[in-house]
């Protein structure tokens, strides 16, 4: 792959979030600053293909009672700890007009990615991942189907670091009545830019693409990268090449093309310290309201929280919640140490 150099500041300076309108704050020249914060314990990787103790496993009792079935592919089921209900509800009484609180419903849902015990989604092959693919797709028209819903959310925390209170591969979908603040945020920009005439993340990939600095890797139907962007250090954005809108807009080269890069991309993020890597990763897609939504660029991002090292993570604590988010590598050297671990797969 041609790499264009571009013209970037080397002192601190800001980004602009094209996604949310946000800036991001980065600091290239703390990179060399010492560490003496906190250090994580690495997480204990070898796992049993099987664990009895294990709500998740094939044929387990989980939590509250129920039996999980032997399956033998994905396998689905409604929380048993649901942060949502589906039961209409009226909303709370409003004592002053500064004291606002709406009921909220919603499903929520666990996807269970495999079986064993022992893999995540870097660990399965492309095969097992489009399974994964097809079954989001699945849920997305199922819960999307119901006419209060308006916004399906299919996200998945990886490790205890990111609070995830099980190893065992799975992921989450949540279905809301209305649409939450990240993915409001997001669609509200590409609907401005798309009055313009163009589409907001189809036009930045062109970009990405003729500079190539930030790609990790891509294949004939998505490209992962590194966005200008990015706020936790090895953070990624995953876009389809053809503009979609959803997950069930997906034709099969292009499951099979996001399965593949999704493999690729979490392998890598395993080899680049030599740990099951944690991250919170999440699609957005067009809401579930009925209307077209054309606007909106179907994508993935991952959110991982590791720094320096296994041991060293992000905090995002003092001048970043109280100003703005800051970085201190950059995001072109985030998708170079990226580039290289991924080229392995």
């Amino acid at each position: 792959m041609t790499i264009v150099n571009e013209a970037l500041p080397t002192g601190p300076h800001r980004r602009l979030n094209q996604l949310t309108g946000e800036w991001l704050l980065v600091s290239p020249q703390r990179t060399a600053r010492p560490w003496q914060g906190q250090v994580e314990e690495t997480a204990r990787t070898t796992r049993p293909a099987y664990d009895p103790d294990c709500y998740l496993c094939p044929g387990n009792t989980r939590a509250a009672g129920a039996v999980t079935p032997v399956y033998e592919s994905t396998f689905v089921f409604d929380n048993d700890f649901a942060a949502l209900l589906p039961t209409a509800a009226d909303d709370p009484p409003r004592p002053d007009d500064l004291l606002v609180a709406q009921a909220e419903r919603g499903i929520c849902r666990v996807v269970c990615f495999d079986p064993r015990h022992d893999l995540t989604l870097g660990g399965m092959d492309a095969t097992a991942i489009r399974r994964v693919v097809d079954t989001w797709a699945d849920q997305t028209l199922d819960l999307g189907g119901i006419p209060w819903v308006g916004h399906v959310q299919i996200f998945e925390n990886r490790g205890a670091m990111m609070g995830a209170s099980n190893p065992h591969p799975h992921g989450q979908i949540w279905a809301n009545e209305r649409l939450p603040g990240e993915p409001a945020k997001e669609l509200e920009r590409q609907r401005a830019y798309a009055a313009g005439g163009g589409c907001l993340l189809c036009d930045y990939l062109r970009v990405e693409l003729r500079g190539g600095q930030r790609i990790v890797c891509r294949n004939d139907e998505f490209v992962a990268l590194v966005p200008f962007w990015a706020v936790w250090p090895f953070e990624t954005l995953v876009l389809p090449r053809r503009h979609h809108n959803a997950v069930p807009d997906l034709d099969d080269a292009a499951r099979d093309g996001f399965a593949d890069l999704l493999q690729r991309l979490t392998s890598g993020y395993d080899r680049l310290f030599g740990v099951e890597f944690p991250y919170t990763m999440g699609l957005h897609q067009r809401p579930t309201d009925g209307a077209a939504h054309p606007e909106l660029h179907l994508h993935a991002h991952f959110y991982p929280p590791l720094l320096r090292s296994a041991t060293v993570r992000k905090f995002m604590v003092g001048y970043e919640l109280l100003g703005q988010p800051q970085r201190d590598i950059t995001a072109e050297s985030a998708a170079e140490r990226l580039r290289e671990v991924v080229a392995g797969t």
